[in-house]
């Protein structure tokens, strides 16, 4: 029988414990070069030398005196019987701080291993570390480690197999850190005293372990912040840097997502009618694959393109440093309304999703504080949202980048004025002092970011074949019930979606179709086009079926089809050229799209982008929220933002016909 050894990965944020982590284990899990990524304990189970490990990634703390609920997390897992081996990873960068917290983790008298962690950068910072020397000194194995490569992960599974079984042996600073606990352990701030005593301990490791030379790349972080943390330019920048994300991923990936538009339609759809007609298929059955399978989630997958484009940015502006530069760039305006920089973490991680977001609201010390970000951060677009924004963009406006530009802004300015009403009305709170840990710019490895972006499209496409599949079948067969009836006019969908209609029609949206596809997206944003394409195919007349040629030659031009999209992105980026859409293709891909277009007008589908927008939060974002705001602040905020989405839109549905 394996034997069992727990080990507890700590360290102060963003040292890289879940870059180890991915390492030793072979795990995707969040990685980003910023503080308060990694909000609740990650664990993983693995093999090495016939022992089985219990690896358990905590959130990042500066100490062991806890004051929000995931540092609380942290520490008691690191003070509980569970515990085997402690494994401290420090940024070697920043050793002088980073010791504070090593200091107080020996005196637990725990087995423990040092990870120095990022000796890639260390070195080209110009510092240097005597190994033996930090052993010697704080009493515990430590090794030289860089995470994003791998380089001493070996030595550090085998130090963690050691230190289980020979604990902490004794060390100079290890012994004084152990008979000053409880000058260590006073609160932060309470004495100078005390915190002269704990920087003092922690100067003499830096001093006596390591060297410095000074050297011209240490000082790139310096250059870059001048130019990106200017008050005024660095937000010119960020907005820029922001619309260039939507305007590169919309003009990269749209060829692809034509491509696979007219492969779904033109050859899968067309191709299962020509087989059904052939081997005598149930007419029903070809309807219903046609109709609910390919065209509802395959409609949906048109998109897997455009996320994985805009993932790769999101990621690569996560790891290199730049997204917490917004946080301090924010906080200044932040605090006139009330607000402070710790509420933009959560905030910048609603762009990608809302439930980690809202779990991110566990770094706040303040419960007022937590309410009050867990309401603003479903206005935050996230991806879902964004699959059903480029759809209406690309067929009803010019330039869809600067469209959705615009509803990304409208959302963090709904947020902003959502925060200042409640902060000053129901949840009112003092501006809370704000210190943000500043990382160091770095180039993250493509292939961990691939593989981050990897992990994104793939709960994208479990989506896609799990909810969207089932929602699809939902919405066919309620367009067909009850049995009997002349048309889809007459169904069950029909009739729940002309009931609600009356709700809809004063900002524009007077289709019953268009209003029947908002009620499933409750269960995921981006049902709402897989719901939308199962309709309108489904109430369309049907067409002819085409004349198909032998299998090989379909193949063929697919596959020519394929590289002529390869060859349109690159040149579309390269000429910074407006991508859309090609509404021009004939099929059902352009049946659907007349269809859908013929429903709305440009200013309806704008309204329609904004009810998307600002309500409809997906069932898993509400779950989260009534766990951690509760059930009477959750509900209210959904009664609210649904009033609040009404109201906006019905004012730019009208000031656009009146323009």
């Amino acid at each position: 029988m394996l034997t069992l050894i727990t080990v507890g990965l700590a360290g102060n944020p963003n040292v890289g414990k879940t870059t180890i982590l991915n390492r030793i284990a072979g795990k995707n899990l969040k990685v980003g070069n910023w503080a308060g990524v990694t909000v609740e304990k990650s664990e993983v189970y693995f093999t090495y030398k016939n022992h089985e490990f219990h690896i358990v990634d905590l959130p990042g703390i500066y100490d062991l005196k806890a004051t929000t609920d995931a540092e609380r997390a942290a520490v008691s897992f690191l003070q509980g019987d569970e515990l085997d081996v402690i494994v401290n990873v420090v940024d070697l960068s920043n050793l002088k701080r980073n010791i504070l917290l090593t200091l107080e983790l020996l005196d637990l008298g725990k087995p423990f291993v040092l990870a120095l962690n990022m000796a890639d950068e260390a070195e080209s910072s110009g510092i240097e570390v005597d190994l033996p020397g930090v052993e010697n000194l704080l009493g515990a194995r430590a090794c030289l480690t860089v995470g994003k490569t791998g380089e001493g992960i070996d030595t550090l599974l085998n130090y963690m197999l050691a230190s289980q079984e020979g604990g902490v042996t004794s060390g100079a600073v290890a012994d004084r850190a152990s008979a000053d606990k409880d000058a260590l352990r006073l609160p932060r701030g309470e004495s100078d005293e005390t915190e002269e005593e704990r920087w003092r301990l922690a100067d003499r490791v830096v001093k006596e372990v390591t060297s410095f030379e000074s050297r011209k790349k240490s000082r790139v972080t310096d250059r870059l912040d001048k130019i990106l943390l200017h008050p005024y330019l660095g937000i010119v920048l960020y907005m820029l840097a922001f619309y260039l994300m939507f305007k590169i991923s919309f003009d990269f990936s749209a060829p692809y997502m034509d491509w696979i538009d007219g492969f779904m339609n033109n050859f899968l759809s067309a191709g299962f009618s020509d087989l059904g007609a052939k081997i005598g298929l149930p007419a029903l059955m070809v309807k219903f694959v046609n109709e609910a399978i390919i065209g509802g989630v395959g409609f949906v997958l048109t998109f897997v393109p455009l996320i994985a484009i805009l993932y790769y940015f999101i990621t690569f502006f996560e790891m290199t440093g730049y997204l917490p530069r917004i946080v301090f760039l924010m906080d200044r305006f932040m605090h006139r309304i009330g607000l402070h920089g710790n509420m933009m973490t959560p905030l910048l991680l609603a762009f990608g999703c809302n439930v980690p977001a809202i779990m991110a609201t566990k770094n706040l010390e303040s419960r007022t504080d937590k309410i009050l970000v867990t309401m603003m951060i479903p206005f935050m677009s996230c991806p879902a949202r964004l699959v059903v924004f480029a759809f209406f963009s690309f067929i009803f406006f010019e330039h869809p980048a600067l469209v959705i530009f615009s509803l990304y802004m409208m959302g963090v300015v709904v947020a902003l004025l959502t925060a200042l009403v409640l902060r000053r009305s129901y949840l009112k709170g003092k501006n809370a002092s704000f210190i943000l840990e500043m990382p160091p710019y770095r180039l993250p490895s493509f292939r961990i970011v691939s593989v981050i972006v990897w992990a994104h499209v793939k709960r994208f496409l479990y989506r896609a074949g799990t909810v969207i599949f089932i929602v699809s079948i939902i919405v066919w067969g309620l367009l067909n019930l009850p049995p009997g009836i002349k048309g889809p006019d007459e169904s069950i969908a029909a009739s729940i979606g002309k009931a609600i209609t009356p709700v809809f029609k004063p900002i524009g949206l007077e289709d019953w179709r268009a209003t029947t596809s908002l009620i499933p997206a409750f269960m995921a944003r981006e049902v709402v086009l897989s719901s939308m394409a199962v309709i309108y195919k489904t109430t369309s007349q049907t067409q002819d079926a085409t004349e198909q040629g032998n299998l090989p030659e379909l193949l063929r031009e697919q596959g020519k089809g394929l590289l002529e999209s390869v060859k349109e992105s690159f040149l579309s980026v390269a000429t910074f050229g407006i991508s859309s859409l090609k509404v021009e293709t004939t099929g059902d891909s352009d049946s659907l799209r007349k269809s859908i277009q013929k429903a709305f007008t440009p200013a309806s589908a704008y309204s329609f982008m904004i009810l998307l927008l600002l309500y409809n939060s997906c069932v898993a974002t509400v779950t989260v929220m009534i766990r951690e705001i509760g059930r009477k602040y959750a509900l209210t905020f959904l009664a609210g933002s649904f009033v609040i989405a009404w109201v906006l839109a019905f004012i730019i549905y009208h000031l656009s016909k009146a323009a």
